[in-house]
């Protein structure tokens, strides 16, 4: 048995960089003696979520289901804010619960099956689902599998401080991100080699294996041994709202951070753009959706690891980074929107801009997760993430209409030249951001 705990332990030591994995930072003595067969567990289970995230996808593979199936095309344009806001706008009233709790991976395990059953439901509609009725119990399942997912979220990152030190715990995303790029990579490469297949079929099959990520992730959180911690922060849903405004109230850095994630959100909200730039050419042909799913874990494989790396370096920095790359795609894609339709005739140039900007998203993502976990104490940290997210939620339904209504009025194009500039005030404020490292 010491052999395998052994290696584990130096691969650990490899993968972090770090020449003695027994040194913790900010976790007790008894979860960092865990901690490498903990990293391997999150590892695990982060490679589950994230290969299921990307294959039901609601920036790219659920617009595709919506088109299969004959539904509607407003509903598209509802996808991403309900997955995003779904996700979010509950995590502060979640919170109060989970404190109350000395251990929490339990909510994890359990946001992990409920996002597992909303897959299957999803590849069911794939299946048997048509026009309005089957594109609203698309939507209506979303609901279920973005409010899961808030469950998921807040216990996650709250397990992750629990389990992995300080310094760790942006490598630990990167290589995870990078893993799941490249199970991503593959599922592209046999989207478009049964291109020709029926396309019901072959999306069922896609959310079937996000459905069974989902279960991996749970499988894994379930399994991580997690250290009782302090629970005297249990309340009620009032008390914990009023501690929510106490905090904002009372700590500037976290209003300052939030300030600068909510410009963010601009990478986020230019994704599902530039891929309808590219629809526009192609069509709803599911070898050209494969070619973004490749492109996409192709970015994701190698953005990951360096950011992650950067993010436990100076999470700030990486949020500024990706704000300027985020201008940088915007501006391109706008510029690809008004080019003359020979210079665009077909779906790779908004392929490669679609991987430069999944990148800058990554960072972005990256980034901001690890600043706010760093940034929190232990006894708060689950009120801190759950307030964030729960702030984003109402500006992500917000300004998702918002975009939406642009988009209508003045095209992609103006659309995607806006959100660039708000990407460049997200990154003056996050250069005002304070070090947490």
């Amino acid at each position: 048995m010491a052999a395998p705990e052994i290696s584990q332990t130096r691969l650990f030591e490899r993968l972090t960089g770090d020449e003695d994995s027994r040194m913790c930072k900010d976790i007790p003595d008894e979860a960092c003696q865990e901690q490498p067969r903990n990293f391997f567990l999150h590892l695990a289970a982060s490679l589950g979520n994230k290969l299921a995230d990307e294959l039901a996808s609601a920036r790219l593979v659920l617009p595709w289901l919506l088109g299969a199936i004959g539904a509607p095309v407003w509903m598209v344009g509802m996808l991403v804010p309900i997955r995003e806001a779904g996700a979010l706008l509950p995590q502060v009233f979640v919170a109060g619960f989970i404190r109350g709790r000395p251990k929490r991976k339990g909510v994890w395990v359990a946001g992990g099956i409920l996002q597992a059953l909303a897959a299957a439901a999803l590849a069911l509609l794939a299946l048997f689902g048509h026009g309005g009725l089957g594109g609203a119990l698309v939507l209506a399942v979303l609901v279920a599998l973005s409010l899961a997912r808030g469950l998921s979220s807040i216990a996650t990152k709250d397990v992750l401080g629990k389990t992995i030190a300080k310094q760790r715990r942006g490598t630990l995303m990167g290589w995870s991100g990078s893993l799941a790029g490249a199970a991503t990579l593959v599922a592209g490469v046999v989207l478009m080699a049964f291109s020709d297949r029926p396309g019901e079929l072959a999306l069922a099959a896609l959310l079937a294996v996000a459905a069974l990520g989902w279960a991996v992730n749970a499988l894994c959180a379930a399994r991580i041994r997690e250290v009782p911690g302090a629970s005297e922060g249990g309340d009620s849903i009032a008390s914990t709202l009023r501690e929510g405004l106490r905090l904002l109230r009372k700590d500037r850095t976290f209003r300052h951070f939030n300030l600068s994630r909510a410009l963010l959100l601009s990478s986020a909200l230019a994704l599902p753009y530039v891929a309808l730039l590219g629809q526009r050419q192609s069509g709803a042909e599911l070898g050209d959706l494969g070619v973004l799913v490749i492109v996409s874990g192709i970015a994701g494989m190698v953005a990951s690891p360096v950011w992650g790396k950067r993010a436990d370096d100076s999470s700030r920095r990486v949020m500024r980074l990706a704000a300027l790359g985020t201008a940088v795609c915007c501006a391109a894609g706008a510029l690809l929107a008004w080019l003359p339709g020979a210079w665009t005739a077909s779906v790779w140039p908004y392929a490669l801009l679609y991987a430069l900007l999944v990148i800058v998203h990554a960072g972005a993502r990256l980034g901001r997760k690890t600043y706010v976990v760093d940034l929190a104490g232990a006894e708060d940290r689950a009120l801190y993430v759950a307030l964030s997210n729960t702030l984003t939620g109402v500006l992500m339904l917000i300004v998702g209409g918002l975009v939406g209504a642009l988009a209508q009025w003045l095209g992609s194009g103006a659309l995607l030249l806006a959100l660039g500039v708000t990407a460049l005030a997200a990154a003056a404020s996050a250069t005002r951001l304070p070090e947490v490292e």
